[in-house]
């Protein structure tokens, strides 16, 4: 009589829990994903008076001569924010027209543009990312000042543990299923 292969094991269960009236997973995907939503909400609500959203505040935030590397070209860009270049090249075409950054030709790589944000863009940045940096910070009031600072060198820890995996970026995926090709008839 021909033996059944073993089962794979059972996962345990899974604790859990509400949060904004959906029921959430407790895994790191979940979890992860669920956080990003808060901060990102977070800094979106108090960016907005400033008349920029987030995707455009990142870019400033990159390009910045304070908090970035100014001089870096489109896929260095979004290289860094872990985004497709498609998206980031109509970031900058954006933000280029509004005179918030500007491209130059690389020297070294005429087909190149290097970035650099303009004095307003400059301005716009150095107002908006402290209301941002504030925001994420309130994010975190529900703990104690030793906690935050746990919970953040618990995700560095966990991060920089993985800096090996690629930073996956949006692409267009295969359908589920594949439709028949046409045959060609001659």
């Amino acid at each position: 009589m021909p033996t059944r292969p073993a089962s794979p094991p059972r996962s345990p269960e899974i604790a859990t829990f509400m949060s904004g009236g959906v029921r959430l997973r407790r895994t790191p995907v979940a979890l992860a994903r669920r956080f990003f939503q808060i901060c990102t909400s977070a800094v979106a609500e108090a960016i907005a008076g400033e008349g920029v959203t987030s995707p455009r505040m990142g870019v400033l935030v990159a390009l910045s001569e304070e908090t970035g590397e100014p001089g870096i070209d489109q896929n260095g860009l979004a290289a860094r924010l872990g985004v497709e270049r498609a998206r980031v090249s109509q970031l900058v075409e954006e933000l280029e027209t509004a005179g918030l950054i500007e491209r130059k030709v690389n020297g070294a790589d005429r087909r190149a543009r290097l970035l650099r944000l303009t004095p307003q863009g400059e301005k716009l940045r150095a107002r908006a990312h402290p209301l941002g940096i504030a925001a994420q910070m309130r994010v975190l009031e529900p703990l104690a000042p030793a906690e935050r600072k746990l919970l953040l060198d618990l995700l560095t820890k966990v991060i920089q543990a993985n800096s090996d995996r690629p930073r996956p970026v949006a692409k267009r995926q295969k359908p589920l299923i594949q439709q028949p090709r046409a045959s060609a008839r001659s």
